[in-house]
């Protein structure tokens, strides 16, 4: 009994300590005035395009967080034809995050839209990478940081109707 009693309590510890982290994440779009008011980050470099949406995840991107995603999939019909989902704040990405992320670019394909990643950091791009994400959404739209996201997003909106790179089936 003492030792079921300690499970219980170990899982209880362990369940509150995964929802502390997720609060930490969050997604949120970026607006002109994210971009005036922080000087020192890199976005204030760069003008967002009318054609281009920019969203960020902040913090762990784990199953206890992914359906934070909607703030996204809700505004769909209203999102711009290429979405940057900006990931250098997100520090951390399990199984679940991927396939969320997944479905994302699915949601956004299947819309019309062009989903692009920027900025990951090494453990979410090793696992995105065994993953074979790159199969979801193209080699050329994952990309290091948010000037070449930009660059690309401009190619991007500049093609007349070209084939987009989405493989998945």
């Amino acid at each position: 009994m003492l030792t079921m009693l300690s499970a219980a309590q170990t899982a209880t510890r362990d369940w509150a300590q995964i929802r502390k982290v997720t609060r930490t994440t969050t997604v949120t779009r970026i607006t002109e005035e994210d971009v005036h008011a922080g000087r020192a980050h890199s976005l204030q470099l760069h003008e967002i395009p009318a054609k281009v949406a920019i969203f960020r995840i902040h913090g762990p991107f784990l199953f206890g967080s992914t359906d934070k995603l909607e703030h996204i999939t809700e505004q769909l019909e209203a999102l711009p034809p290429v979405v940057i989902l900006r990931l250098r704040n997100m520090t951390a990405i399990d199984a679940t995050g991927v396939k969320a992320v997944e479905d994302l670019a699915t949601r956004l394909h299947t819309s019309g839209r062009q989903l692009l990643l920027c900025g990951m950091r090494e453990q979410p791009r090793k696992l995105m990478r065994q993953a074979k994400f790159q199969e979801h959404i193209g080699a050329k739209n994952i990309l290091p940081n948010v000037q070449r996201a930009l660059r690309r997003a401009s190619e991007l909106v500049a093609e007349p109707e070209a084939p987009r790179p989405y493989l998945a089936g």
